[in-house]
């Protein structure tokens, strides 16, 4: 059974431990499998109550290495099932009380059998797709039809042709909450819409002519090569977007 430790103290403070960390120790912690990963990710996290590090007198988050292990299930479980953190939460609340529960096959196509540390998730034969309902996008968010319906007037999310949305749009969605609670509004995200596709179109000028290429290999390499440039376009605007601020993120 997939080891899940409850996440710290979480209302008590932290005590004197050589084990703990701080949340920049983590965040390095975790960059080798998880690139992308933000501190605000990991503090967004916490107030979805997915995780519950221990405090500091003077109110410092302090990280147990069960917490990280924590972090790294959950992440592990957006990226490659796709899963709504409702569901993570539900599942991993489970697993502590002991009970034998499997993930929803949720997921990447074509990926039939999927594991988390090496535990099987779902029937051999069961599909798998890489979208989610509309109901399931509301619960992850947790937000309601008004103000979908306004984040895609917005253009911030686009229903697919089949129905249902692309996984990522509940990143999206997640990411789109979080700024709002800083006061960063929807409609003030237009720009980093139009931004973030002019970005895709260069990133697709260059692996367009793989993609049309005769060699199959060449066209299956397409895919990888748009992973990487997409990888170092998000690594460029986080450097451009951190020294137009004049800050440094761990």
């Amino acid at each position: 059974m997939l080891h899940t430790p409850s996440g710290g103290a979480g209302h008590g403070t932290a005590a004197t431990d050589g084990r703990l960390m701080s949340i920049g120790t983590v965040l390095n912690t975790l960059r080798d499998e998880f690139p992308e990963v933000t501190i605000s990710k990991i503090r967004f996290l916490e107030s979805e109550g997915l995780i519950e590090p221990q405090r500091t007198p003077s109110g410092y988050r302090k990280f147990s290495p069960e917490d990280v292990e924590r972090l790294a299930h959950v992440l592990r479980m957006q990226r490659d099932h796709y899963l709504p953190l409702k569901v993570i939460r539900e599942y991993l609340e489970a697993l502590e009380r002991g009970e034998t529960v499997q993930l929803p096959t949720l997921g990447r196509p074509g990926r039939q059998r999927d594991t988390v540390d090496g535990q099987l998730l779902g029937a051999p034969d069961a599909p798998t797709v890489a979208r989610v309902g509309r109901d399931e996008l509301l619960a992850a968010a947790g937000i309601d039809e008004a103000e979908l319906a306004e984040w895609e007037s917005y253009g911030l999310l686009t229903p697919l042709p089949e129905g249902g949305y692309d996984a990522e749009a509940v990143t999206v969605a997640t990411l789109v909450v979080e700024l709002g609670r800083s006061g960063i509004e929807p409609r003030h995200l237009r720009a980093m819409k139009a931004s973030a596709e002019r970005e895709a179109g260069l990133v697709d000028q260059v692996v367009a002519p793989l993609r049309r290429h005769r060699n199959p290999q060449t066209r299956a390499h397409a895919q990888a090569r748009t992973k990487e440039l997409a990888e170092l376009t998000v690594r460029l605007h986080s450097a451009l977007v951190q020294t137009a601020l004049g800050v440094r993120l761990p």
